[in-house]
């Protein structure tokens, strides 16, 4: 009875993929919020903070995904 414990190369292709997806909105979440909130003034307040706390949330759960998925790469046993 053996164990094949080997990496399974398209799942942890998949969590990088979201790992990458996830760097992008940390770093364009973060700066459509400043953006928003140097243009108080402006029409288009509101959308655009609704728009950077949507992309906030999006680069957490993106990064808890990925991260959960690369772990299931690893460890996870074949059947």
């Amino acid at each position: 009875m053996e164990e094949n414990n080997r990496t399974d190369k398209d799942i942890l292709v998949k969590g990088l993929k979201r790992l990458a997806l996830c760097l992008l909105c940390m770093f364009s979440g973060p700066t459509l919020l400043h953006l928003a909130l140097d243009n108080n003034d402006k029409p288009l307040y509101i959308p655009l903070l609704v728009v950077a706390f949507i992309i906030c949330i999006a680069a957490l759960i993106l990064l808890f995904l990925g991260i959960h998925t690369i772990l299931d790469s690893i460890f996870k046993k074949k059947n």
